[in-house]
């Protein structure tokens, strides 16, 4: 059964940092790639940022180009979405999702984790 368990979201004020950690299983993780998304009331779900385990290779959305960053612990079968100098439009619920290939559509994604809640404060 695959299995995606998002952790580490929570309350920071305007130019902090959080840390977000996705950890996977039920499936091959190195053969995959973790997408990070995030979804504010009313709004779609968007794509932030993705990994792919296989070569490391990794997109980002332009909206957090420069400060957030993916990274994977291929031993732990864990993604970390590391966010700096957060903002207030940055506040949703975060949700990480597992596929075969890169890509920051959340509609290409099958699986999904229960997603974390980032509130940043002005």
């Amino acid at each position: 059964e695959v299995q995606l368990v998002e952790s580490g979201g929570g309350l920071v004020q305007a130019g902090g940092s959080l840390r977000l950690s996705c950890a996977a299983s039920g499936f091959t993780f190195d053969d995959s790639a973790i997408g990070w998304f995030r979804q504010a009331p009313g709004k779609e779900r968007e794509g932030v940022s993705c990994i792919n385990n296989s070569d490391g290779s990794t997109y980002y959305a332009d909206s957090v180009k420069g400060r957030f960053t993916i990274s994977s612990d291929n031993a732990k079968n864990t993604v970390y979405l590391q966010m700096n100098s957060l903002k207030p439009e940055d506040s949703a619920v975060f949700y990480c999702a597992a596929r075969d290939g890169a890509t920051l559509d959340p509609r290409e994604y099958d699986f999904w984790g229960q997603g974390t809640q980032v509130t940043v404060s002005s």
